[in-house]
């Protein structure tokens, strides 16, 4: 029996343990599906995000009350294995997360590795603490991230077509839309997406734009009620300017492509990428970060000037991760994203077919619905739904059995 004998705690490391995790109470959550996963009261208040890791600004806790950060800094050999210690050092790389999005988020993008360790660097020596509202990087880590739907979910990924762009803004009303469609004109590149999302982020602080953004609105109202060149581009703009009135990343959202998930559907977000969820329920998957630099509809600080430095203005369609799907009596699905951070194992599982997880590495298991037991050399952990729990590396391979339905994030 593997034993963590540091002064904060004592700890078998070759069995499972229950975690217990933070609910996030962002605004735009959701009054009920995290409430129901977790068996709390619907009351009206909102539940955005159940944060299951070791970061340092949620960290979860163990049944004994230590943090999961404090057990992987104290035992990493034993609680992520050499493998994975030996890459990332004594943290745990990923962070999962049950997001319920009520309304949209805020226009964002991730920075990548080298700008994540320099702004935070930067706004060290500046005297900004971390956690402050004003403060962009809160760590030195990018964030790339991977979303699988559980309800159908909407959102925004990267930047569609110059031409694209150019046809959903013809004959709209308002400055801030002529001079962003004379930069696209002018430039039919990357370049000019560019220029053109720089002219949207900086408009935030011009006098008028509540009542320029307004005028573009109404003229995609009129339009919606007529003869669209895409409905659903429409529809955004005006769900968005409804939630967050005058913000011009009503008008972002023109430049971005709408996405459309299914339930076991799922989407990857890279560092870089400027994207928005809109509305629905998700599991969440991502390097274990907290850096969010944002562009609108949000009442937080937007940094207009590193998010342009961190953003990638190429057009492309939204990125799907790789997808494996097995199993006869349990369904296993597996999503792989090209990062080394992480990866994601959704199983349905059936009484006459257990489920292997991952072999190795530190594992969260969230039950999502029914009853499921897992079996290490240890014993058995019975887990129902909203439970949740670690398995560290050192409990070795881990089997899955019962009725239920969950979701498993690994190190691959």
């Amino acid at each position: 029996m593997l034993m963590n004998t540091s002064p904060t705690t004592a700890v078998d490391l070759a069995a499972a343990h229950r975690l217990d995790n933070t609910v996030q109470p962002y605004d735009w959550g959701s009054h009920d599906h995290i409430q129901g996963l977790l068996g709390l009261p619907r009351d009206g208040r909102p539940a955005a995000e159940l944060w299951l890791g070791a970061h340092p600004s949620a960290p979860s806790r163990l049944g004994t009350g230590t943090s999961l950060a404090e057990l992987v800094a104290d035992a990493p050999a034993e609680v992520l294995g050499r493998r994975v210690a030996d890459r990332f050092g004594p943290r745990l790389p990923y962070l999962l997360k049950v997001l319920a999005a009520r309304r949209a988020l805020s226009l964002q993008v991730h920075p990548r590795p080298h700008a994540a360790r320099a702004g935070y660097h930067r706004e060290a020596r500046a005297g900004l603490p971390v956690g402050a509202p004003h403060r962009s990087f809160h760590d030195t880590e990018h964030k790339p991230e991977m979303l699988v739907a559980l309800t159908a979910f909407e959102g925004l990924a990267g930047f569609r077509s110059p031409r694209a762009v150019l046809e959903l803004l013809d004959g709209l009303d308002g400055e801030l839309v002529a001079r962003v469609r004379g930069a696209l004109a002018g430039t039919r590149s990357s370049a000019g997406l560019r220029a053109a999302m720089e002219l949207i982020v900086a408009a935030r602080s011009t006098p008028g734009c509540a009542d320029d953004v307004a005028a573009t609105v109404a003229s995609v109202r009129d339009r919606a009620a007529q003869v669209s060149p895409s409905a659903r581009a429409d529809a955004t703009v005006l769900q968005l300017d409804a939630e967050h009135p005058g913000d011009p990343g009503a008008v972002a959202s023109l430049l971005l492509n709408r996405v459309s998930l299914e339930p076991g559907e799922a989407m990857f977000v890279p560092a870089g990428e400027v994207h928005a969820y809109l509305s629905g329920l998700g599991v969440e998957v991502m390097a274990a970060s907290d850096n969010v630099l944002r562009a609108g509809l949000t009442t937080k600080h937007v940094d207009a000037d590193a998010l342009v430095e961190c953003a990638a203005f190429a057009p492309r369609p939204p990125v799907r991760p790789d997808t494996v799907v097995a199993g006869s009596e349990s369904l296993v699905t597996s999503y792989r994203a090209p990062v080394s951070e992480f990866a994601l194992m959704t199983a349905d599982v059936h009484p006459a077919e257990p489920v292997a997880l991952a072999p190795d590495g530190p594992r969260i298991v969230l039950v999502l619905d029914g009853t499921v037991r897992l079996l290490t050399d240890a014993g058995e952990t019975e887990l129902r739904r909203g439970e949740s729990c670690l398995v560290p590396d050192a409990a070795g391979p881990v089997t899955a059995d019962g009725t239920g339905h969950l979701v498993c994030a690994w190190v691959p």
